[in-house]
This record gives C-alpha cells, structure tokens and sequence, in this order.
C-alpha cells in the first residue's frame, strides 16, 4: 500500500507538480492550502510524512508545525522561500525533521521523502531488536516510537528519537557530529552539523531534569556526544 503524504503550499502549481511525481510513484498524496486546512487533514487522517511550506495563509508552516507536534511525531519537512529562515527551523523548536530551500528539484524532493520513510520504516520493523530500550528511568518503546521517563510519555521529534535512540543502543560509544549527521540525516543532507547541536539541545530540553547536567545525552569536549551507561 502507498505510502501517504501531505503536501501543504498556498501555490497550486507547486502542489500540482509535486502531486503529480509522488503519485507516479505509488504515493497517496492529500493537499491543503492554508495552515488551518492543513492542521485540520494531520488531525482527521494518518500520514507517513508532511512536506509543510513556510509561508501560508491563516496560519503559517510554524505554527502549524508546532500544533502538530503535540499529538502526533510524524515526520516533517518543512519547504521555505528563504535562506534565512533555515537559522529559524533549526534554531527554534518548531520539531520539524528536515527542510528544503525553493526553488527545489522534484527529484531531490523525492530523495529526502524517500530516505526518511526508509529510515521510519527499518526501525518500525526490526524483529531482531528488543521492543524496549531500558536506560535508568528512562524506556524507549522502539515499535511504538515513544519514549517514556518513570511514568511520564516525553513527546520527540522523529529526528530526536532517532538520535536518542541510537545512543542509547550504544552505550558510552561517542558519535561525533558528523557522524551522527551522516546516519541520521542521511549521506546526502544539506545542512551542517548545527543540526546535530540543535537537535541535542531539544532533546536535552526534554529528557533531562537538569540540560547543563545531562544524565543520558552527554558531551565528550572536542569529539562529540554519547549515553553514559
């Protein structure tokens, strides 16, 4: 069965063509054009992965993303017109998993779509794994894709679940930054490694009781970050 996509963009001819390829493809592509209908679709029906612009009528891609975020992990890309508001994406906890600069190739679209469902998929269907990651008090439920800390659900990002969950399954193993960029975010990612760091820092914000005293996520000065067991 096609995987489902929403696509989000107030300009009909960039849905079209975008429609028009994921569907070549086998993909059941859903379209809204404002942030209301937008949020609206993420709430009424369950979707693979959302490819969210940034500038939208009634509410913009932010917003939108940050409403998403709290009911549901799915992965989101967000597409913006500006360079600038990379810095906005990443700085910010928005909890979008990637983004793509306009004017893009469909192709290259495609790709990134492509490289996360895989990614979404290979760890929803591990048989050979525990179900359960143990960690302190914290238990990563890798099936489900939740995390829990005593008896407290901790709402991640697709992205921060799957750093934190590839730390944890190798204890004290320090990943540097680019490492981590290269197996999370795939051998072809734009972006540099202030992704990683950014990602760290949310995930700190919401696994840690203390972030400047880190119990899980931790830094090794100068070579990168790992789960001290």
């Amino acid at each position: 069965m096609g995987k489902k996509v929403l696509v989000v963009d107030d300009e009909k001819l960039i849905i079209k063509g975008i429609r028009y390829s994921l569907e070549q493809d086998g993909m059941e592509v859903t379209c809204a054009y404002d942030g209301e209908e937008a949020l609206a679709y993420a709430k009424e029906q369950k979707f693979d992965i959302i490819l969210l612009d940034v500038m939208l009528p009634k509410l913009n891609g932010f917003e939108v993303c940050q409403q998403i975020r709290e009911f549901s992990n799915v992965p989101i890309i967000m597409l913006t017109a500006k360079d600038g508001d990379m810095d906005k994406i990443l700085g910010l906890d928005y909890g979008a998993d990637d983004y793509m600069t306009k004017p893009f190739n469909i192709l290259e679209v495609k790709a990134r779509i492509k490289a996360i469902l895989r990614r979404s998929t290979k760890a929803e269907s591990t048989e050979n794994d525990s179900q359960y990651i143990i960690a302190k008090d914290m238990k990563l439920d890798r099936e489900g894709r939740r995390v829990y800390i005593g008896e407290s659900e901790i709402n991640l990002t697709a992205k921060e679940f799957d750093v934190l969950e590839l730390l944890v399954s190798n204890p004290n193993k320090v990943y540097s930054r680019e490492k981590l960029l290269k197996l999370i975010w795939g051998e072809d990612y734009p972006g540099d490694v202030r992704t990683v760091d950014v990602h760290i820092r949310r995930l700190r914000e919401k696994v840690e009781k203390k972030p400047s005293d880190p119990q899980y996520v931790h830094t090794k000065w100068g070579v990168g970050y790992y789960y001290k067991a």
